[in-house]
């Protein structure tokens, strides 16, 4: 049995590399990208400390993250293609305010 500081650790270190990445990256889509990554390593947290408690709360609620997670790519996809139709860049330093 994999012990939860393993998983925890995990998560961590996805968590971390994901807001580096939106701290740090400039191109829409790879800061996108690094969101979905913070998401799923909560999803992985909520999901070992449900396997350690032995209930499914943890469970349900990374369903329902998972369904945010699904809406929030299709709306965040189509801003960037947005975006590069009318400025042909993803980058987010041309974009000072959301007027095209």
């Amino acid at each position: 049995m994999v012990p939860i500081s393993a998983y925890l650790i995990l998560s961590f270190v996805l968590f971390s590399i994901g807001a580096i990445g939106v701290l740090v990256r400039k191109n829409a889509i790879v800061v996108f990208m690094c969101i979905e990554l913070m998401l799923n390593a909560v999803n992985i947290s909520f999901v070992a400390f449900s396997q350690l408690h032995g209930n499914l709360d943890g469970q349900i609620a990374v369903f329902f993250v998972m369904v945010v997670a699904a809406a929030e790519a299709a709306v965040g996809l189509a801003i960037i293609i947005a975006m590069f139709r009318n400025a042909e860049t993803t980058e987010t330093t041309d974009f000072g305010e959301l007027k095209f």
